[in-house]
Order: C-alpha cells, then sequence, then structure tokens
C-alpha cells in the first residue's frame, strides 16, 4: 500500500503530524441491512498529504499532514 513503509523493521502507518488522525475502522453494512450477518470489515483511510511546512523558528521540514489542517491552517506551507 501506498500509505505505509517499513523503518527498521516496524511497520509505520500513515497519521498526521498535527491532529493525529490516522486510520478508522467499522463495518460495511449491506443496503438493505435487514441481517447483522451481512457486515463486513471497512477501513477509511484520512487524506494525508507530504507537505513541507514552516516550523515556529522558522525551519523547514517535510511533514504529514492531513488535508484537514492543511485547509484550517494549523500549519504553514513552505512555498
Amino acid at each position: 500500500m501506498g500509505d505505509s513503509y517499513v523503518n527498521g523493521g516496524l511497520l509505520i502507518m500513515a497519521r498526521c503530524e498535527v491532529c493525529d488522525k490516522g486510520i478508522q475502522t467499522g463495518h460495511r453494512i449491506s443496503i438493505t441491512r435487514s441481517q447483522v450477518s451481512r457486515r463486513a470489515n471497512r477501513v477509511w483511510r484520512s487524506n494525508i498529504k507530504k507537505v513541507q511546512i514552516v516550523e515556529k523558528n522558522g525551519a523547514v521540514r517535510p511533514a504529514k499532514v492531513c488535508t484537514r489542517c492543511l485547509r484550517s491552517n494549523k500549519v504553514t506551507r513552505s512555498v
């Protein structure tokens, strides 16, 4: 998958460095919703982007940030 990589033998998943948003799990429910047995496990992946951000001291560094944090100006992108 594109949102995970191995770093020194540990699996690192995509997670926002600002709000700590990661993967959400739940059930895919059939349209009829008549039986409990018609539920399948499902994963919702957050929209994480690798961007260059400007820290408070003026340093520029790469970070994984979700699009909600980018849109609400919780981080400052470098140009």
